[in-house]
């Protein structure tokens, strides 16, 4: 009766996928089959140069780390992150961690304590109504049963957009954006930082530099995008 029901709704108040508009048919949540099949997934599991340790190297020690896909201008992953982050649109991100939390399953980086996802300011959390990469660490929990913290750390400054700026520019915009409240709840864990896109990695950066400041705090980092050099 509920698939009826379903089928019959679904004809008035059909369901659109956000990568491509196409309608989503049965089985399928909030993306379809053809997206998730066509995004430009990394693998760095499968021996190839995993260019989020290569960033982040030599700028605080880091256990593992991984992303999902390459971020592609103008592909359907930037459509479907910019919907996420902008069109109110959270379940994106929880459809997204699932896949991520599956990769992370898979390259058998799953022995992390938290999940601490990249903290918004309160006003601009205000504003979008959520954490983007809450949502993503939501799903990732769907997977790998971690506890997600969100209350630790604190983002106390608010910040400029990182879009436009260089490297040294935006470290300078986020370089003591993070402040450390619960110092118990991280000490001696594994900490995997949760982000939706890795670009210079300035932001994680200065968040890894706040864990820090709990004894014995180990960090590892996933992404669902890290943008490829050029």
């Amino acid at each position: 009766v509920k698939y009826i029901g379903d089928c019959v709704l679904g004809l008035f108040y059909p369901h659109y996928c956000p990568g491509c508009g196409n309608p989503l048919v049965k089985g399928e949540k909030f993306i379809c089959t053809g997206c998730i099949l066509d995004l430009p997934y990394a693998y760095f599991n499968n021996s190839r140069k995993n260019i989020v340790s290569e960033l982040l190297f030599g700028r605080f020690k880091i256990e593992k780390a991984n992303s999902l896909c390459y971020f592609v201008k103008n592909g359907k992953l930037q459509k479907l992150l910019h919907k996420l982050k902008y069109e109110n649109s959270p379940e994106i991100g929880k459809e997204l961690g699932i896949y991520l939390g599956q990769e992370l399953e898979k390259t058998e980086m799953n022995d992390f304590d938290i999940i601490l996802p990249v903290p918004l300011h309160p006003k601009k959390q205000k504003i979008r109504g959520y954490n983007q990469s809450e949502a993503i660490a939501q799903g990732i929990y769907q997977i790998i049963n971690k506890p997600i913290d969100t209350t630790s750390i604190q983002r106390v400054q608010f910040t400029e957009t990182q879009t436009k700026k260089n490297k040294f520019e935006r470290w300078d915009n986020v370089k003591d954006i993070f402040e450390l409240k619960k110092t118990e709840n991280i000490e001696n864990k594994h900490i995997l930082i949760v982000d939706d896109v890795i670009t210079t990695g300035s932001t994680l950066e200065a968040l890894a530099n706040t864990i820090n400041k709990a004894e014995g705090a180990k960090i590892s980092v996933a992404s669902v995008a890290v943008a490829k050099k050029m």
